[in-house]
């Protein structure tokens, strides 16, 4: 229902503004794209589990050495609050059947920390159980390489984002499969500096 209404409502006044001349197409998609998806008659299940998808965003921090003279480039992730508490986790949520798994974690990542980027090759699979409602979930998550980060996003009001290190990351995240992703992601990471170096 509230889907609904705040689609409705964001169709309202795009008609609206469009029709004074005082919107743009681009303009008209950052509306929508405001509105947070509720409810989940549209959820994913496969025998059960609720299937969850989300990103480890993430963007590199240029800094110097003590001398001055080499840099090298720090990787951090973007946290944020869950909506009920302090808990800090990386954004995700249920894939839904008009989207690919991809566009389900982009959107999510949009809606719940503010974000966009590009979204990469996935960093597995894992079950977990829900400590709110006791059920098991298939969880999937990929890397986001963040290149714009929004002032105002659909869960301002009620999440808190943070850049980290990723070991700060490590640990204050308070889910174990997504502290295992991470890992995954600075692999990865690691692999593709040790490739850099060698073909320097």
């Amino acid at each position: 229902m509230g889907l609904f209404l705040s689609r409705n409502l964001a169709n309202l006044l795009i008609s609206f503004y469009w029709k004074k001349g005082k919107l743009a197409g681009a303009q008209i998609e950052e509306m929508v794209s405001l509105v947070s998806r509720t409810g989940r008659h549209l959820q994913r299940y496969d025998k059960g589990c609720r299937q969850v998808v989300g990103c480890i965003p993430y963007r590199y921090r240029k800094s110097n050495a003590s001398e001055g003279k080499a840099t090298w480039r720090e990787l951090e992730v973007l946290l944020i609050s869950s909506q009920k508490g302090v808990a800090m986790m990386f954004p995700k949520g249920g894939w839904e059947t008009d989207e690919s798994m991809e566009e389900a974690a982009l959107r999510e990542t949009m809606e719940e920390a503010g974000v966009k980027g590009d979204v990469q090759k996935s960093l597995g699979h894992w079950r977990y159980k829900s400590k709110s409602q006791g059920t098991y979930h298939d969880g999937y998550i990929f890397p986001l390489l963040v290149n714009e980060q929004l002032e105002i996003w659909p869960e301002k009001n009620v999440r808190q984002r943070r850049w980290v290190s990723a070991s700060e990351a490590k640990d204050i995240c308070q889910h174990g499969w997504m502290k295992e992703a991470l890992e995954v992601l600075l692999s990865r990471a690691m692999q593709d500096v040790a490739k850099t170096s060698i073909r320097a």
